[in-house]
């Protein structure tokens, strides 16, 4: 078995963070290429490993696979036993759809709020849009909670590939000190003690310090 995954900077790059929680909850050994961002020459490294010019990848022997999405659903196949997505239908269902919205939603709040595990500061103003989103977050992850939640701190009860997921939400949401709801407030603290978020957020605190 040989995986690697090419990743950007740990403090900004939330679409890395996805794919590297997702391998922690394969279980899989892999090795790590970090490329920094925003540099003169980053596309062009990208470039070298995903024809998107975007990361995450994974190079895998099955070919490389680009966006978080794809890797999430290649590493569920591959280590069946893991259980990366929830096992029960209807609860593997709403974990899907949440993944989804995830990816492809929530634009002004990603926008606007971008990933920086360094920051812990206020915005002066939260535009409307984004505390839409925001709201919107709290209501997805109430609902994933009171369903399936029961037998744990994570969406699902057990970390699974929605956690991941969302865990760069979470990250947003506090770095940006958004007042959440009780319930939302207890999720994000449960991703910030989870040790493979632990584990990234550390390093990401020592990006660049030399």
């Amino acid at each position: 078995m040989s995986l690697t995954l090419v990743i950007g900077d740990k403090t900004y790059s939330s679409w890395s963070l996805r794919a590297a929680l997702a391998m922690e909850l394969a279980g899989a050994p892999y090795r790590e290429q970090l490329i920094a961002l925003n540099r003169p020459d980053t596309r062009a490294q990208i470039l070298q490993h995903s024809p998107t010019g975007k990361v995450p990848l994974l190079i895998s022997e099955d070919g490389p696979i680009w966006d978080s999405l794809a890797i999430a659903e290649y590493l569920a196949e591959r280590f069946v036993d893991a259980q990366l997505w929830p096992q029960a239908r209807d609860a593997r269902a709403l974990a899907r759809s949440a993944c989804a919205e995830m990816h492809s939603g929530l634009v002004s709040l990603r926008t606007h709020l971008p990933m920086d595990l360094k920051r812990n500061q206020a915005l002066v103003q939260i535009p409307v849009d984004a505390m839409a989103d925001i709201q919107r977050v709290c209501a997805l992850w109430a609902e994933c909670r009171q369903r399936f939640g029961q037998g744990g701190a994570f969406l699902f009860g057990k970390p699974c590939l929605a956690d991941a997921f969302f865990a760069p939400v979470a990250a947003r949401l506090r770095s940006y000190q958004i007042e959440l709801p009780a319930e939302a407030a207890a999720y994000v603290e449960a991703i910030y003690q989870w040790p493979a978020f632990q584990r990234w957020y550390q390093a990401a605190q020592e990006e660049y310090l030399a």
